[in-house]
């Protein structure tokens, strides 16, 4: 059956894979970017492949592509929030200008984007929201205050979003990826370095950079992979509330999941201790 995928940051990274897989699999994809031609450049043409412009910070954007993408196949049927970027560097290097950009690309956008998108998947009574965290939405990384940050919102804000679609048929999926092989690390249009540079941590920023740019092209995950799993994903019945991406957040999470119950049990009694004597 051929769905209508809609697809944010499909010009690069692992927005391509994921376009390329939806298609080879038979499906129509509305890729977007801020610039619709490095959509088809990347892509390639393909009959049913729409690249459209899009600014995930700004709505009027994500309601015009909406717009254009039921004109052109009459529906949405899958949402993958992909779009985003990477503001590195310790919290007090990092500006607020930093910060609060982070924020409005990597948590307002796919905002945006859903909000646009919801109504068409209400009036069908069936869709499914991906959106693409990371391995730092679930667990607390150096160097990446501002980034975790932003991916820990998303995941608040969609392990909620999950009750209010459930009654329409609606299913939601966190996506939670490792390191794959992507340029996030090296494109400036994705990687942002600290703005601000304070003494007590110039010796680590700069170290920290130089490790982060050599792991560019040694990431272990295939992006190619992920767009397949996410396609299998897509078309299960019940499909999964988060899915762990990568052999390397696996045992992340894992080892997070035993964290958090060993500090329960840690002060169980201090913790349930807290009602009032007379209630």
């Amino acid at each position: 059956m051929s769905n209508v995928w809609f697809i944010t940051g499909a010009a690069r990274g692992m927005g391509i894979d994921l376009a390329k897989a939806a298609l080879d699999a038979g499906h129509n994809v509305v890729g977007t970017a801020r610039d619709a031609a490095r959509v088809t450049q990347a892509i390639g043409e393909h009959e049913n492949l729409l690249a459209l412009s899009l600014d995930v910070t700004q709505s009027s954007d994500s309601e015009t592509a909406v717009q254009a993408a039921v004109e052109r196949f009459g529906s949405i049927d899958v949402l993958v929030n992909n779009a985003g970027n990477f503001y590195a560097g310790f919290f007090e290097e990092i500006s607020d200008e930093q910060m609060r950009r982070q924020m409005e690309t990597n948590f307002f956008g796919p905002l945006n984007v859903t909000r646009a998108i919801l109504p068409v998947m209400r009036k069908q009574r069936g869709g499914h929201v991906f959106t693409i965290t990371s391995a730092a939405g679930i667990i607390g990384q150096e160097f990446c205050a501002a980034y975790a940050s932003s991916k820990f919102a998303l995941e608040g804000w969609m392990e909620s979003l999950r009750f209010d679609l459930e009654p329409f048929g609606i299913h939601t999926t966190i996506v939670e990826p490792g390191f794959f092989r992507t340029e996030l690390l090296v494109e400036e249009a994705s990687t942002n370095w600290p703005a601000l540079s304070i003494d007590d941590y110039k010796e680590r920023t700069a170290q920290t950079i130089e490790n982060w740019k050599g792991m560019n092209g040694q990431q272990p995950g295939d992006p190619a992979k992920l767009g397949a799993a996410l396609v299998t994903l897509a078309n299960l019945e019940t499909p999964p509330l988060r899915f762990v991406a990568g052999e390397d957040v696996v045992a992340g999470v894992e080892e997070k999941a035993q964290t958090l119950l060993d500090q329960v049990a840690a002060h169980r009694e201090l913790s349930s201790s807290m009602a009032l004597e007379n209630a």
